[in-house]
């Protein structure tokens, strides 16, 4: 985008207009105080963004100025200090405009919480459940390259070493931001394991990602719950399998489930299980709410069902396919050792396109 029209997509006299509108009427002492509130809200936010466009709109104007300096001047020193002036200034307006565009078309509050992943092996059998292992450790590597904190709260696995089912807390800044958009079916092409013939299989995993709870957000009724204990099995010692540490709890009204046995601790596992849980229900109402808004809302989420292909990782011909941004990377192996960042990058780039097409409503 040029600096000169960098504001060339925002009708700054219209805002004005409506502006000046909005003060006059609010001078009047008759005004109800629902109508009141809902244009001071309007006001406010009518004020932040001219505020930004006329810091913008002088930067542009002192660009503008240097410019004709530059051409009516021959002194070649001169002309040196106002190139570093002009792409000082040009730097400092595009910040300014990135700014504007962050107050206009905000991400979701919920981006920048920590999330739970969930990883379920789909169709296919064993090699499903083979897929849904190397997932599993390619977003664990994906997150110790970002410096969050993952950790399981719960698993199941087969006897060859895949995941039936897995749940992954990862703790951090921006988490969800960053891995909402790999809730979906992700699809594998190869030759599993147990293949003889040398044939190239196709299987499927799941996977939903919700962000963290906050304690404010959910209230849930202990009378809603049903608590079950059981003794834990798979890894954690000798006292793992032989108390009933592992916990798991219903949440009756919406047939919820949630497990973990991943500390020694009943009550450790049972604080980590409810904390799931709110943040599962969060996530269900949530889908509920923009299901009920809009269907565009819906599809930019990933939908209620979480059923669409989200990815494919060809294995043969060392190949991943994004289809959400229809973006194809060539280095499959590099990728399963946590290198997502490039697919990440323009998974949320995608995001603030979309997030343009639907203005911030003050």
């Amino acid at each position: 985008m040029d600096i000169k029209h960098i504001l060339a997509d925002i009708n700054v006299d219209a805002l004005q207009v409506r502006y000046d509108s909005i003060s006059g009427e609010l001078t009047s002492s008759s005004l109800e105080n629902n109508k009141r509130n809902s244009l001071q809200k309007e006001f406010s936010f009518l004020s932040t963004v001219l505020g930004k466009a006329r810091d913008i709109k002088v930067i542009v104007e002192q660009y503008v100025d240097l410019e004709r300096q530059k051409i009516e001047t021959a002194d070649k020193e001169f002309i040196e200090l106002i190139q570093d002036e002009l792409a000082t200034l040009e730097q400092t307006a595009f910040a300014e405009r990135k700014s504007l565009d962050t107050f206009l078309y905000p991400a979701e509050a919920e981006d920048e919480r920590s999330a739970f992943l969930e990883i379920r092996a789909g169709t296919g059998g064993q090699e499903a459940a083979l897929f849904a292992g190397d997932l599993l450790r390619m977003y664990t590597l994906y997150a110790i390259k970002k410096g969050w904190k993952a950790s399981l709260i719960s698993e199941s696995t087969t006897d060859l070493g895949g995941i039936r089912e897995v749940v992954l807390e990862i703790q951090g800044k921006g988490v969800f931001g960053h891995l909402k958009r790999e809730s979906g079916v992700h699809r594998v092409q190869r030759v599993p394991a147990t293949e003889t013939a040398g044939r190239v299989h196709t299987s499927t995993a799941t996977v939903a990602v919700f962000p963290e709870a906050e304690d404010v957000e959910i209230t849930i009724n202990p009378a809603d719950l049903r608590i079950d204990v059981y003794r834990a099995s798979g890894a954690g010692g000798q006292h793992v399998n032989t108390t009933d540490s592992a916990v798991r709890i219903t949440h009756i009204p919406t047939g919820t489930v949630v497990a973990c046995q991943d500390e020694r601790s009943q009550h450790k596992n049972k604080a980590k299980a409810l904390k799931v849980l709110q943040s599962r229900i969060l996530a269900n109402n949530k889908e509920k709410r923009e299901s009920e808004m809009s269907q565009k809302r819906k599809e930019m989420v990933g939908g209620a069902t979480r059923s669409e292909k989200v990815r494919t990782y060809n294995f043969p011909q060392n190949r991943i396919t994004d289809h959400q941004v229809d973006l194809t990377l060539k280095n499959l192996d590099v990728v399963m050792e946590g290198e997502l960042q490039p697919i990440i990058d323009a998974l949320m780039a995608h995001d603030e396109q979309e997030r343009r097409k639907q203005p911030r409503l003050f």
